[in-house]
């Protein structure tokens, strides 16, 4: 990436209460991107884009279904189909279950799919879970069950294929590792297409904690590869997102051959999709949807046989990502917003369930300022007004 001229300065807030002068850099020119040469498979998991008139109140269980901005949420998705990115829909990304209610998720996916059928080469894959199914209201794995067939029978009834994503319900009731071995046989003995399993941690999801019924990663191992192993036909590959390198390798050199691991590590995944002598991942990341042209671009060098190309335009993402994604992380997804409203994808700087307020104003200044260091922001001057009006709103001047 080469720089160019500079465009303005401004001032960012620090946790000290100090202003720290920035100067933002200008539009960076990025290596060309072509996506027939990338290596590996890429998912971005892609967010929603809400609708900020739509609901006067927003934290409110009672204001029914999720407002959202249909045009604008469709227009990114074809945006991330132009770069040559795979979507994985209505995932945590999304905010699905953070604000994105299963009837909406379920219009969402409907719609996806039908706009990737007017463009030639767009692919995705859909998010089926249980939850629609409140944890309380699970009293059985059978409920639980019913549940997962219900989801992934819409998925497969609209012609999607289907990402298994883990359940709050599946690890409320669970009772070790045996009920996770049944739910998982169950569905996956009558899925008609393959599908990618979910391993999402608790940073993720604190309800989450203890899933496949192991306190920890090394007492999970064995139930997952178990599944994984009784149902290799059907199992695509399987995403983890544990933010530690270290068990992601683990699990991507026991998988059996033909099962594809999907890096889900927003802390780490350069080093983790370039990979080693043992084999490399392929990746479903939230990230993804914030960095998409960088990342695009990093994908061609890699694919060129250019490692540290690949390496140079990713290492300045690294730390923008480990901040969005800081704890608690489940609220990740105000920062990758925050930058979609910074790049003129959307128009406002709104989520549904009002998750923009997850964040304060340092964190989001120091997104902003990374960002700009990154070559990520598509109109310097634009960004940075928007910034301002966002600091302004907070007092900051």
């Amino acid at each position: 990436m080469s720089s160019q001229r500079l465009s303005s300065t401004i001032l960012l807030p620090r946790a000290d209460r100090s202003l720290v002068p920035f100067t933002v850099p200008d539009t960076v020119s990025l290596p060309p991107n072509d996506p027939a040469l990338w290596p590996r498979v890429a998912y971005a998991a892609a967010h929603v884009v809400a609708d900020p008139v739509g609901t006067a109140t927003p934290w409110s269980s009672a204001a029914g279904v999720a407002a959202v901005d249909w045009d604008a949420t469709l227009a990114y998705r074809r945006h991330l189909w132009s770069l040559g990115f795979k979507i994985a829909e209505a995932m945590d990304t999304s905010q699905r279950g953070m604000g994105l209610d299963c009837p909406t998720a379920r219009e969402l996916i409907g719609r996806s799919l039908a706009e990737a059928r007017t463009i030639p080469g767009a692919d995705l894959a859909c998010g089926a879970g249980t939850d629609h199914l409140d944890p309380a209201d699970a009293r059985t794995v059978d409920d639980v069950i019913r549940a997962y067939e219900e989801q992934v029978g819409a998925v497969e009834g609209l012609g999607g294929r289907v990402i298994l994503m883990a359940s709050r319900a599946l690890a409320r009731v669970a009772r070790g590792p045996d009920d996770y071995i049944r739910v998982y046989d169950r569905i996956l003995s009558q899925t008609a297409n393959k599908v990618v399993l979910h391993w999402l941690g608790a940073m993720f999801d604190p309800a989450l904690a203890g899933y496949w019924g192991g306190a920890d990663f090394k007492a999970a191992l064995p139930t997952v590869l178990a599944i994984i192993e009784a149902h290799r036909g059907k199992v695509e590959g399987i995403k983890i997102s544990l933010l530690d390198a270290r068990y992601e390798i683990a699990l991507r050199r026991r998988l059996p051959h033909g099962v594809l691991m999907f890096t889900g590590d927003d802390f780490n995944y350069p080093e983790l999709i370039a990979g080693d002598e043992a084999g490399a991942s392929h990746a479903l990341l939230g990230i993804f949807d914030a960095i998409a042209p960088v990342a695009a671009s990093a994908l061609t060098a890699l694919g060129r046989g250019d490692r540290a190309g690949f390496d140079r335009l990713l290492a300045p993402t690294v730390p923008l990502s480990r901040t969005i994604f800081e704890a608690p992380t489940q609220f990740y997804k105000a920062g990758v917003v925050f930058l979609a409203w910074l790049n003129g994808h959307q128009d406002h700087f709104a989520m549904i369930g009002g998750m923009q307020s997850a964040r304060g104003i340092v964190h989001y200044a120091e997104v902003f300022r990374l960002a700009a260091e990154a070559g990520l922001l598509a109109d310097p001057v634009r960004a940075t007004s928007r910034m301002r009006g966002l600091l302004s709103i907070h007092g900051v001047a």
